[in-house]
């Protein structure tokens, strides 16, 4: 049940109720570069890895949707949760627009990432991003890999004017195939890849949802976002913050993030282990593109991880295979 007022994470405790005297679960409000951003942090050892997830939108948080597919990695990782700038619990109408930028969340991310080594002792952290964190999560390891001991990409981003480009085609192929006129006029109307026109992006996604590439088999995003009511951490208040922030934040960057990222391009060689996780049937960062950019990296060490029941979302669609393979893949890569 959603919180009214104030949002908190439960205990780690045993089979018979008794908190872990090792553990850790913590819901802060941090600061980073001067604005107050919100992590969660849970673990049921403090001297497991220790682990950063980076979410999606931009602005899109996921630790509302948390508590849906960490609780089993919790016992063998230091599990952390970063609302980022303006998103989720992190919303503020205080925050400069002008702060808004790849450089500005490449740097709070950094921040946070060396804060969270010295607090835990670490001298390498695994790092996660989904979907826009994987842009953030392979900028971070191209300028500092010295940092990270492996890096995993769900729903990995390439080149986003390509990546606008098949996914618009997916679903003007969907509506003609499924002959839905009225799809079919409105994504008619559209301009790929939208670099500044958020309305279209947005009307573009209505019918990605629709035809199941953003949720597998599902119509929707419904199930999705109904899984933020069931979050601990999350309070109705920062429920509103959670869209608000996803306004914001897609606002302010998509421009940029349109014109300036392209990984295929500035991103060819890795220097530690690399993951890539791809929902067979995402068509938001659509998966063949993500597969044509995991062929042609180079890295010491290199994985595709197809989920052959997931979109784009593979962390919370195929949750028990999702932990198997950070816990039987990566785990025993970065012990």
């Amino acid at each position: 049940m959603v919180r009214l007022f104030r949002g908190k994470t439960p205990k780690i405790k045993d089979d018979k109720g008794n908190i872990i005297p090792t553990s850790i679960a913590s819901l802060e409000q941090i600061e980073l570069d001067g604005v107050k951003q919100w992590i969660l942090i849970r673990s049921h050892n403090v001297d497991n890895p220790l682990l950063l997830f980076l979410h999606g939108g931009p602005g899109s948080a996921e630790m509302g949707f948390a508590h849906k597919y960490e609780r089993k990695l919790e016992e063998h990782f230091i599990f952390v949760n970063w609302d980022q700038r303006g998103a989720g619990k992190s919303f503020n109408k205080k925050i400069p627009k002008e702060s808004m930028n790849i450089e500005q969340f490449v740097s709070d991310a950094h921040e946070l990432i060396l804060d969270l080594m010295k607090r835990f002792k670490k001298e390498k952290i695994i790092l996660m991003g989904h979907s826009w964190g994987s842009i953030l999560g392979v900028l971070l390891v191209q300028r500092y890999p010295e940092l990270f001991s492996a890096y995993v990409g769900i729903g990995q981003v390439t080149n986003l004017t390509d990546n606008e480009k098949v996914s618009y085609q997916f679903t003007i192929d969907e509506a003609k195939k499924r002959g839905n006129k009225k799809a079919e006029k409105e994504l008619l109307k559209l301009q790929p890849p939208y670099f500044s026109d958020i309305k279209q992006l947005n009307k573009q996604r209505k019918w990605l949802n629709k035809f199941g590439g953003a949720l597998y088999n599902q119509t929707s995003i419904l199930p999705l976002l109904k899984a933020i009511l069931g979050a601990p951490e999350y309070t109705i208040r920062d429920i509103i913050r959670f869209v608000q922030g996803t306004v914001f934040t897609l606002k302010s960057l998509w421009e940029e993030v349109i014109n300036k990222i392209d990984l295929p391009k500035d991103a060819k060689k890795f220097s530690i282990p690399v993951y890539f996780i791809l929902g067979k049937y995402d068509y938001n960062t659509p998966f063949e593109l993500a597969e044509e950019y995991f062929t042609k990296l180079q890295a010491p060490k290199k994985e595709l991880l197809w989920f052959e029941k997931s979109a784009h979302s593979a962390n919370y669609e195929e949750p028990e295979k999702f932990d198997e393979v950070m816990i039987e893949k990566v785990l025993k890569e970065v012990k």
